[in-house]
């Protein structure tokens, strides 16, 4: 397995060798530290969450050389030293693909393993085998639609400064949502598009400031988890909310979706992993 590096030394955007027999070395981690400091974040977090990414494309061989396939859920604690980069991810999945194992378990054990030192924290991995997919849930975020709003944008870069909220008022508690989050890959820069959900509890926010600022990461390079807490930070610092969530549900790619949440309240449970329809 790499050593943690900087998102520059990552195979993003670089010929792969897909190897398809079993090799923890593809993993590439990456330290949270790097854009932790950049939005002024220590050791100590306002917030705790976690990063839940599903793998559509998993496959290895039974003892008999039969294929099998199944979905992985891995639950990654939003305090681990570590993120993953998704294309070693997608590589490490695939070197599998002629790996025999002796059943559902042994595969667990491997995944829990490798990934949870790759992340440099224990993670959780739960399997979805074929004749259970049927039973997997489609939906989508639950809260108030910014789309609706007929807005003028003249800046597609993060602008915290455009986030205002009604302090002066009664506060309240709100869930907005929206499906125009768009950023790109901090390396090789394609799109990565995602619906976001924000529930708070504190002054009103400015929901025309609040759209045109989530649209403004529409030409922002960073990683899926960092734009979250970016996005945590920024309404945090600027509105001061009591109570505060920011989930973000992202397009899958490479047979990957990665869906961020950091809160700084109980809610007694992680967020729905119900597919969007876009997922």
């Amino acid at each position: 397995m790499n050593s943690p590096l900087k998102p520059d030394d990552s195979p993003l955007g670089k010929p792969s060798v897909y190897r398809s027999h079993y090799d923890p070395s593809l993993l590439f981690s990456i330290p949270r530290l790097y854009k932790r400091e950049e939005i002024g974040l220590g050791t100590s977090l306002p917030f705790f969450g976690v990063d839940i990414w599903n793998a559509y494309e998993v496959s290895w061989l039974n003892m008999r050389g039969k294929p099998q396939v199944a979905l992985a859920r891995i639950m990654v604690p939003a305090d681990s030293p570590n993120i993953v980069e998704s294309k070693s991810f997608k590589l490490y999945l695939n070197s599998l693909n002629q790996t025999r194992l002796g059943g559902t378990d042994a595969l667990l054990e491997l995944l829990r393993e490798d990934l949870s030192t790759a992340f440099g924290s224990q993670v959780q991995v739960s399997l979805t085998l074929s004749e259970q997919f049927g039973q997997q849930p489609v939906g989508e975020l639950e809260g108030l639609l910014l789309d609706r709003l007929d807005i003028e944008v003249l800046d597609y870069s993060p602008n915290p400064s455009l986030l205002r909220a009604a302090h002066d008022e009664a506060p309240v508690e709100e869930t907005l949502v929206s499906h125009l989050l768009k950023s790109n890959c901090l390396v090789t820069g394609q799109p990565d598009w995602a619906s976001v959900q924000i529930k708070y509890v504190g002054p009103q926010l400015d929901q025309e400031r609040l759209l045109q600022y989530l649209i403004g990461f529409r030409e922002h390079n960073e990683f899926h988890e960092q734009c979250v807490e970016r996005i945590f930070m920024d309404v945090l610092r600027q509105c001061k909310p009591q109570k505060l969530a920011v989930y973000a549900r992202y397009t899958r790619r490479g047979g990957l979706d990665i869906n961020p949440w950091r809160s700084n309240f109980s809610t007694g449970t992680p967020p729905s992993n119900a597919r969007n329809a876009r997922q």
